[in-house]
């Protein structure tokens, strides 16, 4: 089998939600280049932070505690994070106002530790993510795994979606699509299957002229259980 046309994804997806109007209400769009490029580094943190403390865990208790965690951290300022010694690290890990898990928490500094690097070469994070949103997303996939701490899987992708860069992202529908048309029948983060993955959202892209993020979620809403939400 092989993959359909964005028009025969499109045109189902809006059978299946009741027309343009509707399927619009359900699709969102990452932030314009001049909105993303006002995101400060400890914006970036801070996105990286919570998804990786909501990996594994109930995302809304995540959210409830999220003003201690800025708090505890300073805001996520780069450069204070980075002075946190290991003890600071290991006390704040023990406070009941945040999520009591100390590797989590030391992950922090490390990530501090890749944008800090990453600033002294490219200015911000978002000025270096933006030369991988042009085709081969998946490489800045591969590089948050790398080089950030605890940020591969899905954790890396689905922050980026939360800081508003443009991603597609490999929810059970998007999987279930690409296994059923047998697109993909290994492991679904294998070199070979993210590369068929990311060609298809490709050429996807160059017949509809969309975003990653609108494609992966009309995809969704064409399929599976229209996991829309995170897709």
């Amino acid at each position: 089998m092989s993959a359909e046309k964005f028009d025969a994804l499109y045109h189902r997806a809006l059978q299946r939600k009741g027309g343009e109007e509707q399927l619009a209400a359900l699709v969102t769009s990452p932030l314009p280049q001049n909105e993303l490029l006002s995101l400060g580094d400890d914006r970036v943190l801070s996105a990286f932070t919570k998804k990786v403390f909501q990996s594994g865990f109930v995302w809304r208790v995540v959210e409830n505690k999220w003003l201690a965690f800025e708090e505890l951290f300073f805001d996520f300022n780069i450069e204070k994070v980075l002075l946190m010694p290991d003890e600071m690290l290991e006390k704040k890990a023990t406070d009941p106002a945040i999520i009591r898990n100390l590797r989590k928490v030391m992950s922090i500094r490390d990530n501090a530790m890749m944008l800090n690097t990453i600033a002294q070469e490219h200015g911000s994070f978002v000025q270096f993510a933006s030369g991988f949103t042009q085709g081969n997303i998946i490489e800045l996939w591969a590089y948050l795994k790398r080089m950030g701490a605890r940020l591969g899987g899905n954790t890396g992708p689905y922050a980026l979606r939360a800081l508003g860069i443009d991603t597609y992202l490999l929810t059970r529908d998007v999987e279930g699509y690409f296994r059923q048309h047998k697109l993909i029948d290994g492991g679904l983060t294998t070199k070979r299957s993210l590369e068929t993955i990311n060609n298809q959202f490709n050429q996807w892209q160059q017949e509809s002229g969309l975003k990653y993020q609108e494609l992966s979620q009309i995809l969704a809403l064409s399929c599976g259980d229209n996991s829309v939400q995170s897709s």
